[in-house]
């Protein structure tokens, strides 16, 4: 990255809520026209390597949120002190103690799932998503506004996560994992019977990007001004 980085700075009026229009735009626009996934096309491996499972993407996206707000708080908190030429170090580290935190929970408290995630978990620290938003928000702007900024990216990450899953694991496997439930059938047996078969397309990895791809193309269908000119 270079040594100036663009920064988006949100200025607070004074007496300003938190949760002024301003500020819940942090949130929402992530969820739609600024989707990280989607619109900025950042943080896209995991969305097409773990959600096979809908229970993976869920807890991965739980990891990411975690991460993500414990980040921006670290960071937007120590921002007058971090040296500008090693900042990204910075970034790192903090992400990076993050996500070994959130690693061992996981291997404690739910080691499959910790195993289906693999090394997918490890490569939180490197997630664009994370390290663009630390850059290009949380080192400009207080704390507040940074942990409703890591809320709404971290949310926009999620929402995308948990359709594709779901969409793959219900047509693939005709069935959803469910966090704490387990497997539960969603598809009747009735319809296998009547000759229904699962679409195992669904669980390979191009059936994600293609997934991802039906969600872009909604998305600029509905906004015309997402629609890149030639």
């Amino acid at each position: 990255m270079s040594e100036t980085a663009t920064q988006e700075v949100v200025e607070k009026p004074k007496g300003e809520s938190l949760f002024s229009k301003k500020n819940k735009k942090l949130i929402t626009d992530p969820l739609g026209d600024q989707n990280p996934i989607t619109i900025q096309v950042l943080g896209i491996c995991s969305a097409l390597a773990i959600t096979v499972k809908f229970e993976n993407a869920f807890i991965m996206s739980l990891s990411v949120l975690f991460v993500m707000i414990g980040g921006n708080i670290i960071v937007s908190a120590l921002r007058n002190v971090i040296p500008s030429r090693i900042r990204i170090i910075v970034q790192l580290v903090i992400v990076a103690s993050l996500v070994i935190l959130v690693d061992q929970i996981l291997k404690a408290y739910v080691y499959d799932v910790s195993k289906a995630l693999s090394v997918f978990v490890g490569l939180i620290i490197t997630n664009c998503i994370i390290m663009g938003r630390l850059e290009a928000f949380a080192l400009g702007n207080k704390v507040g506004p940074s942990v409703l900024d890591a809320i709404g990216n971290a949310m926009g990450y999620a929402w995308i996560l948990l359709v594709v899953a779901l969409a793959r694991e219900i047509f693939g496997a005709g069935k959803l994992t469910l966090p704490g439930i387990g497997e539960v059938q969603l598809v009747p047996d009735v319809f296998f019977e009547l000759g229904y078969m699962n679409n195992n397309l669904m669980i390979l990895p191009p059936m994600a990007l293609i997934t991802v791809g039906i969600i872009i193309w909604i998305q600029r269908s509905r906004n015309a001004e997402l629609i890149e000119e030639n």
